[in-house]
């Protein structure tokens, strides 16, 4: 696809007060892109771990990591190699990043 209204997609819920929006996904490798929203007060409440490259960038909003006790905010972006550990996270104010996760080559 190229642009598309990304309204018409819904909201996965992911946990309390945090929902995913998946706007593309290659099957065949199993990497995907998509907005991660916390509503104010969500939380994801365990630390992740997983075996993918992330890369984050938070669109609007604020989001604390709770192991290191830093909030990140609007414009800020991470890039986390596979098996890199982070989170828990709370976001107070309500938080909206965009994600682009994939794996590496075999």
């Amino acid at each position: 696809m190229e642009f598309f209204d990304t309204s018409s997609l819904e909201w996965n819920r992911l946990g309390e007060k945090v929902y995913e929006k998946i706007l593309s996904k290659n099957e065949e490798t199993g990497s995907y892109t998509r907005l991660l929203k916390f509503e104010p007060g969500g939380k994801i409440e365990k630390q992740q771990e997983h075996p993918f490259f992330e890369e984050v960038y938070i669109i609007e909003g604020t989001l604390t990591d709770l192991s290191l006790n830093k909030t990140f905010s609007k414009g800020m972006y991470a890039f986390r190699n596979p098996g890199m550990k982070h989170g828990p996270y709370v976001s107070i104010d309500g938080c909206l990043t965009i994600e682009f996760r994939y794996f590496p080559s075999k």
